[in-house]
Parts: C-alpha cells; structure tokens; sequence
C-alpha cells in the first residue's frame, strides 16, 4: 500500500484477531439459532442459523487463508504462497452463498408457497435475536476498528481503503458482519409481522431478503477476491511513487515501461523498463539496477521483489505496447522524461 503500510506482521496479527473473534461469535450465534429455529419452526430464524454456520465456515476458511499465505517462498514458488490468501478468501466468498444464500431462498421459498405454519413461542425469537445482535456487534466493531486504523494510517477513507485493500480478511469480516446485522433486523421484522399478521408469508419473504442480502455480499467479496487472484496492480499512489523515483535517478535517461501485482498481502511485484544513459558502461548499469532496487524495497515496505530491464525507449514496438496498455499516460511519462533529457 502506501510508505507508510505498517508491517506485514503487525497487520496479520490483527486480522489474526478479527478472524478468530468472528469466528466464535458466529458459532456460539448459528447454535442459539438453530435451537429457536426448531422451537419456533420459523423459517426466518432457520435462515439465520443458516447464515452464521456460513459465516462460520468463512471464519475458517480465512483462518486457514492466514496461516498457508504465511509460508516463505521455496524452489516450486520462488515468489512465496502470498496468493494463497485470495484463493481461500474466494473459497469463503462461494461459501457464503452456496451454504447460506442458496438454503435462505429455500427455506423462503417453502414458506411463501408452502402450507401456512403457525408460529409458536415468538418470544423465544426475540430474544435469541437480541442476543445475536449484541454478540455481532463485539465482532463487527473489531473488524470496524482495524479497518478505520489502518485507513487512517494511510491517510485514507474508509470507503478508499476498502476499494484498493490488500488483505481480503478485514474486508471480508467486516461484510458478513454488516450483512449479518442487517439480517438480524430483517428477521425481526419478519417474525414481527408474522405475529401480527398471523401469516407466515412475511417469515417466508423475510427468508428471501436474507438470502438476497448474502448472495449481494458473496458477489462483492467474490469480485474483490477474484481480481487480487488474477493479479491486480499496487495501490496507485505507490505506483506512481515508483515511478516518480525511478524517473529521477540520475542514470535513468526514461521510464519506458512499468507494472506492478500485488503478490500477495503487502507483497509487491515491481518490474519495469529503463533507458538507461548511453554513456554508462555495463558495470554502471549493473550498480545502480541493484542500487534502485535496494532503494524502492527500503522506501515502499510492500515492495518485495524488483527487476530492472535496460531498454532503448525509441523500440517501436515495446513502445506500441506500452500505449496499448496505458495509453495516454504513457504519453505524459514520456513528455515528462524528455524535458528531464532536455535539462
């Protein structure tokens, strides 16, 4: 992320946290549900319990995300099992739904279109509910609490750091737990308005919203995953850091080329394409590639692996690949670098 990203082990530790504490929230919730759901046979509530063994099994599987990214890099993966931490924050996003969206549709579903169901002991419901809500509220403000810290440690909003985020667990702790007491409420009211109503059709609709709600959360979490899987670029305040550093050095005639991916969390691959001044023999070349490495790695604490390629900027084809990628920027870069050479 930015310069000031706080350690990788300071950051892991606290999303160590976050995990583990969600994770024995929701167990303790899912089983408090499930013993109202089948007291009170309502549909809302089984979709409730049915939520939090989802979010369950999404505790574990970022636990186990956390702890296999962790491993140092080896012969068969030189650049480290960082992406490991998006393959299994993906496997959770997929859980979410196909463990809790697809039974809260239907068990909705079965409901709305179903025999009506009289609904027994409502208080029951209730009061499980108000308990969930309070014992969510413990995790969710965690998750609040190390999202707000380390935004403000970047200097960010909330809403920023969440978008360009490279750790899917806060993220991911923070969503379910939005999401969790969102339906928290709905099921309320669900159950409300079948106690009033007498019609077990608003339990049944309160079902489906649940479900909405969880397939919503799973596809934003799916999306986020899926993009750091693929292999997206560092933050762009970082990049352009890079580049501006890079673009000063004295032997650095112009950036012709540079791309960033995030390798992991707070794990960033640099490479980049330099025309080097003429007038520098290879042994000046080799010096200040391991200088200007040494340099990023030291200024961008996320920066882990950097590969310097000396080429001429003139290349026409490296340059049509280039704007093909960034385009205008591109053409700003290297306006910016002749002026340098004009100096």
């Amino acid at each position: 992320m930015s310069e000031e990203t706080a350690a990788p082990e300071e950051s892991g530790g606290e999303s160590t946290l976050t995990v583990v504490l969600a994770g024995g929230v929701n167990l303790a919730i899912a089983i408090m549900k499930l013993v109202a759901g089948i007291i009170t046979g309502s549909g809302a509530m089984l979709s409730e319990a049915a939520h939090s063994v989802a979010d369950t099994f999404t505790e574990v599987l970022l636990l186990t995300a956390l702890k296999r990214s962790d491993r140092p890099a080896d012969r068969i993966h030189p650049f480290g099992y960082g992406k490991e931490r998006y393959f299994w924050s993906l496997l959770a996003a997929v859980s979410i739904f196909a463990s809790g969206a697809v039974f809260s549709f239907y068990e909705g579903f079965s409901t709305v279109f179903g025999h009506p169901e009289e609904q027994t002991n409502p208080l029951v419901s209730y009061i499980v509910l108000a308990l969930a809500f309070a014992m969510e509220s413990v995790s969710w403000v965690q998750a609040v609490r190390q999202v707000r810290k380390e935004a403000k440690a970047e200097n960010r909003t909330m809403a920023t750091y969440l978008r360009l985020i490279d750790d899917p667990a806060p993220k991911t702790v923070l969503f379910e737990d939005s999401a969790a007491l969102v339906g928290l409420i709905i099921a309320f009211a669900g159950i409300g308005l079948h106690q009033l109503t007498g019609s077990s059709v608003w339990d049944g609709a309160a079902s489906i919203a649940i479900g909405l709600l969880l397939a919503f959360v799973a596809y934003l979490l799916g999306r986020t995953n899926r993009g750091l899987l693929i292999g997206r670029q560092a933050d762009p305040v970082m990049v352009r850091g890079i580049r501006d550093h890079l673009a000063v050095a004295p032997e650095i005639e112009a950036v012709v080329d540079l791309q960033t991916m995030l390798m992991g969390t707070d794990q960033v691959l640099v490479c980049t394409r330099v025309d080097f001044d003429d007038t520098l023999g290879a042994a000046d070349v080799e010096r200040a590639c391991v200088r200007l490495a040494s340099e990023l790695e030291a200024r961008f604490n996320d920066v882990t692996e950097v590969f310097i390629e000396p080429v001429p900027r003139t290349d026409p084809a490296l340059r049509a690949t280039v704007l093909a990628r960034y385009g205008d920027i591109a053409e700003r870069w290297n306006q910016k670098d002749t002026g340098k050479t004009a100096q």
